[in-house]
């Protein structure tokens, strides 16, 4: 038996087989392995078209972010602006009711020293007064020690007391 050539009853042989395997793939196997190929081809393709929308939706997402974020700089800028606004009204506002407090408290201090120096004026003036009329009181009581001055005094009182009348 020689190997490299085949007999002709084992080359029938291997041919009927090789014929009725190829019958029984065409008419069992090849279909489902084309229909599995072809659903598979179908499930790339499905993938490829959603990866494709997938990767749209993406850009118009990025586009739609960059958007958002200019947006929200922007929005940033002007909150900021109207904070600075805010604060600046703020510190005038707070600058100008301190004077006008200031103000009222110098206008305050002032009346109360008036009031003080009032008070005290009239204080001195009472305790001058008092002075002197203790001062006049002891003068008097020496200087009219005697009768005789007494009545040359009281004298003295009632005609200048006429002629005050005298003249009104």
């Amino acid at each position: 038996m020689n190997l490299v050539t085949p007999d002709g009853g084992l080359l029938f042989w291997m041919t009927l087989i090789f014929l009725l395997l190829f019958f029984i793939l065409a008419r069992f196997g090849f279909p489902i392995i084309t229909g599995m190929v072809e659903k598979r081809n179908r499930h790339i393709d499905e993938s490829l078209r959603l990866a494709r929308e997938a990767e749209e939706r993406m850009n118009s997402l990025a586009k739609e972010q960059e958007k958002l974020l200019e947006d929200t700089r922007k929005e940033q800028t002007r909150i900021l602006h109207e904070a600075a606004k805010t604060k600046e009204h703020i510190i005038a506002e707070a600058k100008t009711e301190a004077s006008e407090e200031a103000a009222m408290l110098l206008a305050k201090a002032k009346t109360e020293i008036a009031a003080e120096k009032e008070s005290a004026l009239r204080d001195i003036r009472k305790e001058v007064a008092l002075l002197s009329v203790d001062v006049a009181e002891k003068v008097m009581r020496e200087k009219l020690s005697s009768d005789k001055e007494q009545v040359l005094y009281i004298d003295r009182l009632i005609d200048e007391f006429v002629t005050k009348q005298k003249r009104t």
